[in-house]
């Protein structure tokens, strides 16, 4: 039934391929399964063209990898893909790119992320930097007044201690110009129209399996007339990184699991004329009219969220957003910030309306073959700045975890250790914007409404949570890439964090280097070796033990790198030493802990001064030293004494292949 349904449902273009899938799930059900939804969300005709008119046979393609979705969560995991080698394909059912609007705002985290890439200085550029927040509140004399300014990022180990605004498709640029680098480029405007996914236990544990069969349709445009093209696309692996309303995510048959809140705002992007003077800073508004946020972006222009009360909501929750334009919102706006004047003489650059809803999917993955992504599985509110930075960070989490994995290198079961570290994250997001939401959407207090927001409540949260909002207090859990057990060796460098920035000397020519521009994301490694004094001869002895154990045939180098495979492909040893930058002789380090001059550090304060020296005090390393492994996304994975070789093993051994050496 369910295939005859299946081939009356389309048109004859797709008759034998399809056939021929159909054939295979009756002659063994349990190899392939179509999701219940593809038969639902089949076009009635799908169609190819031809030099000659005639439909034909669709194409086919295999892939490593192929992303759904081309916002930041998407070109954030095709840029990380690509950059590795990956043969990756990224399509969006858009016909062209963002050009304005949309999310805007990049953390402190995200920052050190999108250096880690190479990919900051250009955003650091092109966007606009937010340093202070303003907050303002009902007058005595009617209106509002300020009630105080505070800096924006609150976390105080935050390399870059400001949030950046740039409108998405600016930032999407960033990543595209990447990708191009490396052959990849967006496939517009395509549109996925089934997925189906091996059943078969052993195909979906072989990393060089393409269990994932996705057919693809090329839609029409008003400049392109010709019939629509069918593409058969055979992947290891499928990323749906397509947003709120994700396709992917409906057709794997996930739920979005929470709620839809009461509250419903208003965007406007223009660049204002106002005597407002905190127009430059972000500003948090609470008015007996309703509550506004004021987002600085690049250039002159300006975002305004503005609360709404007179929305009619219609019985399934959704908005008519014919009864709205901008004028109204800015109408609004107007009203929120009296006494102090605005107005909008220049064109609208983009604006919208929205309700809050606090949701997450309840899988993040199937089968660890296809997995969703940002927007597709979390949505909250825009005004903690958490949306777009969420999604690409949830993205840069599962890049080298599927690099990994498609090179053999790790066990399948790593790819599990997405869904446990960004669900919980995403979980963690949603209590805290239900939170902040209802605080800033909520009332201000009065002597009518005694139950209302004060000034000190609102500005508590938003100093409390600064760790959590500007991402650089996220804490991954216990698991097979999370050993809390050596915390002891650098108690105040949280395990399952990401490495706290550092300045540090390069030995041979005393330059300084940050320790996260050490950290990039190249998907290896990093082995951080805090030595000690390398003037001691006990330390000495210590480091040479160290080193011959790495050596060792049982060791974790022989055991977890494949043959064929260069140890500096896998694995990136930096040695620091707690020597003055006076007295350092790195070469008595044995050759093992220098493969390169640029290699060894010294944390000594630079020769201009003022900077580093700082790194063992910083993260409370004693003489004695320590082994740091810091994952390739720059998180702390687990620590340990440089005499206590055999932890390390057994830490990779939980998620590595053995060697086939």
């Amino acid at each position: 039934m369910a295939v005859s349904i299946l081939l009356s449902s389309l048109g004859l273009s797709l008759l034998a391929v399809l056939l021929y899938h159909c054939v295979r799930i009756l002659i063994d059900p349990f190899r392939h399964r179509p999701l219940n939804n593809h038969i639902e969300n089949m076009p009635s005709k799908v169609t190819t063209s031809t030099s000659n008119g005639l439909g034909a046979q669709p194409r086919e393609s295999k892939v490593d990898v192929l992303v759904i979705g081309a916002g930041p969560a998407g070109l954030m995991c095709a840029n990380g893909l690509a950059r590795a080698g990956v043969n990756v394909k990224i399509v969006d059912k858009k016909a062209s790119k963002v050009d304005c609007g949309h999310a805007d705002g990049i953390q402190p985290r995200s920052i050190e992320v999108l250096q880690s890439y190479g990919l900051a200085e250009r955003l650091i550029k092109e966007g606009n930097q937010m340093h202070m927040t303003a907050f303002y509140n009902p007058s005595p004399n009617g209106g509002i007044e300020r009630s105080g300014r505070a800096p924006d990022v609150t976390a105080p180990t935050a390399r870059h201690p400001f949030e950046i605004t740039l409108h998405q498709g600016a930032i999407e640029n960033i990543f595209k110009d990447s990708m191009s680098q490396y052959g990849v480029e967006v496939q517009r405007p395509w549109q996925p129209e089934a997925l189906t996914i091996s059943c078969d236990e052993k195909e979906l544990l072989d990393p060089q399996a393409y269990p994932v069969t996705v057919i693809l349709r090329r839609l029409k445009t008003e400049s392109s007339l010709e019939l629509d093209d069918v593409e058969i696309v055979r992947a290891k692996y499928v990323v749906g990184a397509d947003g709120a309303h994700s396709w992917v995510r409906k057709s794997l048959g996930f739920t979005m699991d929470g709620e839809q809140t009461d509250f419903v705002w208003g965007v406007v992007d223009s660049v204002p004329d106002t005597n407002f003077p905190d127009i430059r800073n972000r500003t948090a508004i609470h008015s007996n009219n309703g509550s506004c946020m004021i987002i600085p972006r690049e250039g002159d222009v300006v975002r305004l969220y503005v609360q709404l009360s007179e929305v009619e909501v219609g019985s399934a929750g959704r908005i008519d957003k014919s009864k709205w334009n901008p004028e109204r919102v800015m109408e609004v706006a107007r009203k929120s910030m009296a006494p102090y004047t605005i107005s909008f003489p220049n064109p609208i650059l983009w604006w919208t309306i929205y309700m809050i809803g606090q949701r997450v999917a309840s899988q993040f993955s199937a089968h660890e073959r296809v997995f969703i992504a940002g927007d597709a599985c979390h949505t909250h509110s825009p005004k903690a700045g958490q949306g777009m930075n969420a999604s690409m960070n949830d993205t840069h989490n599962l890049v080298w975890k599927l690099v990994h994995v498609l090179r053999g290198w790790a066990k399948h079961s790593l790819l599990k250790t997405y869904e446990q570290e960004r669900r919980k994250y995403a979980q963690d997001l949603i209590a805290f914007d239900k939170k902040f939401s209802a605080l800033f959407s909520g009332k201000p207090k009065s002597v009518d409404n005694e139950d209302g927001v004060t000034h000190d409540e609102f500005l508590k949260v938003f100093q409390t949570f600064g760790q959590f909002t500007s991402g650089i207090g996220i804490h991954y859990q216990e698991s097979d890439i999370v050993d809390p057990t050596g915390q002891c060796y650098a108690p105040y460098l949280r395990i399952g964090q990401r490495c706290i920035p550092q300045i540090i000397l390069r030995a041979a020519d005393c330059r300084p280097y940050e320790i996260q521009d050490l950290l990039v994301s190249d998907t290896r490694f990093k082995l951080l070796i805090f030595c000690g004094d390398l003037t001691q001869d006990f330390q000495l002895e210590r480091i040479q033990a160290f080193a011959d154990a790495l050596d060792q045939d049982k060791g974790f180098l022989k055991r977890c790198i494949p043959a064929g495979v260069k140890e500096e492909d896998v694995f990136d040893f930096i040695t620091i030493a707690s020597t003055k930058k006076e007295e350092v002789e790195y070469t008595v380090l044995p050759q093992r802990l220098r493969s390169h001059w640029t290699k060894v550090y010294v944390d000594d304060v630079s020769v201009a001064g003022g900077l580093g020296g700082k790194a063992y005090e910083t993260y409370g390393i004693s003489p004695n030293g320590a082994v740091i492994v810091i994952r390739p996304d720059g998180y702390v994975g687990m620590m340990t004494g440089l005499n206590k070789w055999q932890v390390i093993e057994n830490y990779f051994s939980a998620f590595f292949e053995a060697s086939r050496a």
